[in-house]
């Protein structure tokens, strides 16, 4: 027997198809609805229990969790600052707006760094990445990106891992985008992600996971009082609080967002179900034209880029907002090279929502006078060369 869909979000809310925030429970929603003392004993209690679910999630030894206030940017920055050392030198892997923006914050936090730059359509390799290391010894860091979301691609990060430690360098993970439905089965310094993704809560907090031994050693590092993820530790291990004004009302759906992913098969069972809603939706908007930017082997099952049609009466923006009429809030594209649009797969969403964002495309085609949603043969052609 077929699974019964979702629930409409409340109130007739749009489902959000993007990489965050995202359509989130009734019962994340609600859990925001009492008011908390930052510094009492329940709230206390509540940044424990999200401390400690957090590391179960991530598995392995030796590791911890500090929770950071405001957007994932600031959290990938506190985790720059916290753990490059002002005379470190970090290796970029970039292939999209994400990897970009760590060069650009290193540029601000005056860290030496170097970028090996894939472009949009394919992932950095462990081969090139040890050449990279051999050829210049004084890196000490290599970031990474787990999912890059302006393309959808999923990095090998488990190779990229294996050639870090195999010359004896420390691995940093922007994890934004995968964790909690996707394994961390690789060795790191820390890894950073944020509520308001794969764990469906919503925004207001980051949160970095990483050695023990790393954070002990950070100290003095960082660029920034607030940002300062060792000084967040040190507090947090001693008091049980937040150095300043935490989220609370974020916290508490944040907690409630946890036991939900618990309920529904942790990691495993949170990105099955993802991969199911990409495989519906890939196979329904290619059903009606539509060309991934990426090859299959690189689709995450996070979010899909997809191709503007080269058909004259196909505008995104009108596109968009016949979507949002249906019920559907997309993403516009976040490329260079081609015009293009993503749908996420993530989010309080699953495959009977998706198969009703393929129809509400082929009515918006329709409705636009689109004939063809086929791509512009120069953007295959362009694909096929930089793949090659």
């Amino acid at each position: 027997m077929a699974k019964p869909p979702l629930p409409a979000p409340r109130m007739g809310e749009p489902y959000l198809l993007t990489p965050g925030p995202l359509t989130t429970s009734f019962k994340v929603k609600e859990a925001m609805l009492r008011d908390w003392g930052s510094w009492d004993g329940d709230f206390r209690a509540m940044t424990v229990e999200l401390r400690e679910r957090l590391l179960a999630m991530a598995g392995g030894e030796g590791l911890d969790c500090v929770p950071m206030q405001g957007s994932g940017t600031f959290s990938v920055e506190a985790m720059l600052g916290t753990f490059v050392p002002r005379d470190g030198k970090v290796l970029v892997l970039s292939n999209g707006a994400y990897g970009k923006r760590i060069a650009q914050t290193l540029d601000y936090l005056g860290r030496a760094h170097v970028v090996i730059d894939k472009g949009d359509y394919m992932p950095p390799r462990g081969a090139e990445v040890a050449a990279a290391l051999a050829s210049d010894p004084d890196i000490t860091h290599v970031v990474v990106v787990h999912c890059e979301t302006s393309s959808g691609i999923l990095n090998p990060v488990a190779e990229i891992s294996e050639a870090v430690y195999g010359a004896g360098r420390k691995l940093l993970v922007d994890s934004m985008s995968a964790f909690g439905a996707l394994p961390l089965d690789f060795r790191f310094e820390a890894v950073v992600s944020s509520a308001n993704k794969c764990i469906e809560g919503v925004p207001g907090f980051g949160f970095v996971i990483a050695q023990k031994a790393a954070l002990a050693a950070a100290e003095g590092n960082c660029h920034s009082l607030s940002l300062d993820l060792h000084a967040q530790w040190a507090v947090m291990n001693k008091t049980g609080q937040w150095r300043f004004t935490p989220p609370t009302h974020v916290v508490a759906a944040f907690i409630e967002a946890l036991r939900l992913h618990e309920a529904e098969g942790g990691v495993a069972g949170r990105g099955a179900r993802y991969a199911r809603n990409r495989d519906v939706l890939v196979d329904g908007m290619r059903a009606l034209g539509f060309e991934t930017l990426l090859d299959e082997r690189w689709l995450s099952p996070i979010i899909v880029t997809f191709f503007n049609p080269a058909d004259p009466a196909f505008d995104f923006a009108r596109f968009y907002d016949l979507m949002k009429v249906r019920g559907f809030i997309i993403y516009p594209g976040k490329l260079t090279v081609v015009d293009s649009f993503r749908i996420g797969c993530i989010g309080q969403l699953d495959e009977h929502v998706m198969r009703a964002a393929v129809e509400a495309a082929r009515e918006t085609l329709a409705a636009m006078g689109v004939a063809s949603a086929a791509p512009p043969a120069a953007a295959l052609e362009e694909r096929a060369r930089l793949a090659s």
